[in-house]
Order: C-alpha cells, then structure tokens, then sequence
C-alpha cells in the first residue's frame, strides 16, 4: 500500500506556520530516499481515521 500523507497520524497542522507538516525528523538519507523518489513509502506511515487522530488529541 502506498503511504498518504494526508491519512497518516503523523501528518499535523502546524498553527505558527499556518501548513501541514510531518511530525517524523526524517534523517538526510531518508529525506534524500524520499525527494527524490526512491523510496515510495515513508516507513513511518501510521494509517489513522477520524476516530484514532481524536483519540490521540485528547
């Protein structure tokens, strides 16, 4: 399965920079995999609905 950003529980809304960005500190060799297409999933992709993202603000 590939991962989407914009279903996963690490994807926030970050009110001081008013966008989404990934909670995850991606290392250099990670985030060269990922900008550079060689890596097709984010291998901290956590898949969450309404209900768990909720659940987790609490």
């Amino acid at each position: 399965m590939k991962s989407n950003c914009e279903i996963c529980m690490n994807y926030y809304y970050d009110d001081e920079y008013e966008c989404y960005s990934c909670v995850m500190n991606l290392d250099e060799d990670e985030m060269y995999r990922f900008v550079s297409g060689h890596s097709r999933e984010c291998p901290y992709f956590r898949i969450g609905d309404d209900y768990t993202i909720v659940r987790k603000q609490n």
